[in-house]
């Protein structure tokens, strides 16, 4: 491709409303333009990268047996009505009628559309494992939406669905597709981690993310530097720990004044303790009421845990006066000793000799508490948030370590709730009828590529990974008004062409200073500078971005070499 007709709006300032390094220099490098809030047009340097990511996703579906398809982005309120999501689902379900006054969605996610043509056409288990997969346009109507193409309204996901007879098979192709969604980020050239997640509003029990790893991640995760144990930190697990040396206190608790005392700092400073003496009481509301967690007042109570435990469809924590209501005790003075709910305690403080809680009075608070003793609970469990530093759950001697993330693939076994409330039944070896047991098996292509970004980038620009990199290389003629510099530059460009390599030639009649900042800001791996010096040296310039590493070539005896020194980049 030639410079001089390709579409490449490089700009030399930032916009004013990227926030991340990706959005940034997305728009710099014109890859893409904002059309409205979320929503981009993708421009041919960009649509090369998301290209690339493509392929490389649908080399490694197939090869698991994967089968594409392409589904209607336009899905009626009916199938959603029958799964129950077209209420649950909220304002990001960008809701649609049309001319004959039906509901219809811009789908999000393709369960529904996928479960109804298996209910149709699959009879028998003989049908059945089944994966199929497609490539297209989703629409979430965020609230906030950010990071360009990284949280878009608007976006290119791969979404695969898989259908089994037993849960056997459906682990089967879980595993498969783990290693294959590896395969594809490896071959993508990025650093990431595969970590145990929530299923959010997908449903499901039981998913993995795949996060690349970068400063600027949204979720924070955290992983052993021991073994290859990783969660996303909203889920990441703590093993119980040892049971306490410390002696339980003699005698009941004891009530103590604690006048305007209510923070957990404030109350260890009064009583001259350190936080981890004192049991946070915390109260959440859900469906069915209210529900209490405690934990170490140094610790921070994971909510997702307790929802998770519970079952629950929500869980918030409980306002001031819902709890005051509800419970007729003082906020701030809050304590589980005597409190008439359904109480979860971290086991952390299980194990603790002796504590303090609140008295469930105002300006008091109970000392010498034995929670095994004195506190009654519905269930003990892993309620806190972990910190850098935490044993591993999994292995003896690792400990955790936290880093930021940037989700680009989440995997699910979603079970029976979208077949069983779709019907999609086959019959059994017996003749039974069962429900298909689902899988469900996402990447965010746009995110994918954004996240390269924000893994590699550099004060002058993008740092493409070689595989998913526009182009390989750029040819950048110092002038090309001098005959013999444009001849050879044109000789260089034709020659990586029959090699295979994908080149760029600047043609532009352009200063070399520009050339090469937009050849640094958009990241291409190599460039081949040469100019009427280098020509009558007889040798090229062979610059590697990522490095900044120079060399000088032969010309034309090198010519031969470069498309290997371009592939080893």
């Amino acid at each position: 491709m030639r410079y001089s007709q390709l579409f490449i709006p490089t700009l030399k300032q930032s916009p004013a409303d990227a926030e991340v390094a990706s959005h940034q220099l997305m728009v710099r490098a014109g890859m893409i333009r904002q059309l409205a809030s979320g929503i981009y047009s993708i421009l041919p340097l960009g649509l090369r990268v998301l290209r690339k990511v493509e392929q490389i996703i649908r080399e490694e579906m197939n090869a698991i047996g994967g089968q594409e398809v392409f589904l209607p982005s336009i899905q009626p309120a009916e199938l959603w009505q029958e799964s129950g999501r077209w209420g649950f689902y909220g304002k990001e379900l960008l809701r649609i009628r049309d001319r004959h006054d039906r509901e219809f969605c811009y789908g999000p996610t393709h369960e529904e559309v996928i479960t109804d043509i298996v209910r149709r056409d699959v009879k028998s288990y003989k049908q059945l494992p089944l994966l199929m997969y497609q490539i297209q346009t989703k629409f979430r109507d965020e609230v906030r939406p950010r990071f360009g193409v990284m949280r878009g309204r608007e976006f290119m996901m791969k979404d695969a669905y898989s259908f089994h007879a037993d849960e056997a098979s459906t682990q089967k192709t879980y595993e498969d597709m783990k290693r294959a969604y590896s395969n594809i980020f490896t071959r993508c050239g990025l650093d990431f981690k595969m970590v145990e997640a929530d299923s959010g509003t997908i449903g499901g029990n039981f998913s993995h993310e795949f996060m690349v790893l970068a400063d600027s991640g949204e979720d924070a995760i955290g992983f052993c530097d021991a073994c290859d144990y990783a969660s996303n930190l909203e889920k990441a697990a703590l093993a119980p720990p040892a049971a306490t040396t410390e002696p339980a206190s003699d005698g009941a608790p004891v009530e103590t004044a604690t006048p305007g005392k209510k923070t957990v700092e404030d109350v260890a400073g009064f009583l001259n303790l350190t936080p981890r003496d004192i049991v946070k009481t915390l109260v959440f509301e859900h469906e069915d009421g209210l529900v209490a967690g405690l934990v170490r007042g140094d610790r921070q109570l994971n909510a997702l845990k307790l929802k998770n435990h519970l079952g629950c469809n929500w869980l918030v924590p409980a306002d001031e006066k819902t709890i005051a209501e509800k419970t007729g005790k003082p906020v701030g003075f809050l304590g589980p000793v005597e409190l008439e709910l359904d109480i979860y305690m971290d086991h952390e403080v299980a194990v603790m000799g002796h504590c303090v809680t609140g008295a469930n009075k105002p300006d008091a608070h109970l000392t010498g508490v034995h929670p095994s003793r004195d506190i009654k609970t519905t269930a003990t469990l892993d309620l806190r948030e972990v910190i850098e530093g935490d044993p591993c759950p999994r292995c003896a001697n690792g400990r955790y370590q936290i880093k930021r993330g940037i989700e680009v693939g989440h995997i699910f076994i979603l079970g029976t709730k979208y077949s069983a409330a779709l019907k999609a039944h086959f019959l059994d070896t017996n003749g039974k009828e069962q429900p298909c047991v689902m899988g469900c098996y996402g990447i965010g292509v746009g995110r994918t590529a954004a996240a390269a970004i924000e893994q590699n980038h550099d004060g002058n620009g993008i740092v493409w990974p070689m595989p998913i990199a526009p182009f390989q290389a750029t040819v950048i003629p110092v002038n090309v008004q001098v005959d013999e510099v444009r001849q050879a530059a044109e000789k260089i460009y034709q020659s990586l062409q029959a090699s295979g390599v994908e080149a760029l030639l600047d043609d532009r009649n352009d200063r070399l200073g520009v050339k090469l900042k937009d050849a640094e800001l958009t990241g291409i791996p190599c460039q081949i500078i040469l100019g009427p010096k280098n020509l009558e040296a007889g040798t090229l310039e062979f610059k590697i971005r990522k490095t900044g590493e120079s060399k000088e070539i032969p010309f034309p005896d090198g010519l031969a070499s470069l498309p290997d020194l371009i592939k080893s980049c």
